[in-house]
């Protein structure tokens, strides 16, 4: 993914999470920003927005980005967009809820001490390096606990697919192409949140 189309992504984002804005304004719904402590912990910043639909359905729009090399010349490089619908039991925004989301992204992974998980072999990463784009769909169940007037917690665990498509270089400097336009199907947990929100 080049960086002229990444940015282009990004401001598309944006001017959605703005568009969301502008139609809860003036519908008088509910709009909330929010962020996923677990992303941020494993340093991949990241925002999201939501607003209010219909009394119980709700339309969410998450993006993360991390473009740093580690120490030790680990590259957890990547970005991703996760727009997702949402059906509340009770009430937008609060309780119990059912989603399905989209998720699509490009990454730059390498030399990271994994091994293996979900029966995906992840301890190649130690040696190689994998650049490529994933995209995949997924369904999920969370719950929103209001803590304060505007603020509350909301958790959210989802499973779902995801294609993707990349090339292997031998490290994780390393510029020449050991494997080309490789692909593989992901079958497993596809969103984990811990958000912290504000609600307008």
């Amino acid at each position: 993914m080049t960086k002229n189309m990444r940015t282009v992504l990004l401001r598309l984002a944006a001017i959605v999470v703005l568009a969301l804005g502008a139609t809860s304004a003036k519908a008088g719904n509910n709009l909330a920003l929010k962020t996923n402590l677990l992303w941020d912990a494993a340093l991949s910043p990241n925002i999201g927005a939501e607003v209010v639909l219909a009394p119980r359905w709700s339309l969410d729009l998450s993006a993360q980005l991390n473009a740093w090399t580690l120490n030790g010349g680990r590259r957890w490089k990547h970005w991703l967009v996760q727009p997702e619908v949402r059906y509340w039991f009770c009430e937008s925004f609060g309780g119990h809820f059912l989603a399905a989301h989209a998720i699509g992204g490009a990454y730059n992974f390498g030399k990271l001490p994994w091994h293996k998980f979900l029966n995906n072999d992840l301890g190649q990463l130690r040696d190689r390096r994998y650049q490529g784009w994933g995209a995949g769909l997924g369904v999920g169940y969370g719950y929103s606990w209001p803590l304060a007037k505007h603020w509350s917690v909301e958790a959210e665990i989802a499973l779902g697919w995801i294609y993707t498509r990349y090339d292997v270089y031998p490290c994780a400097k390393c510029g020449t192409k050991i494997e080309s336009d490789r692909s593989h199907n992901y079958f497993g947990p596809t969103k984990a949140a811990i958000n912290l929100i504000y609600v307008f």
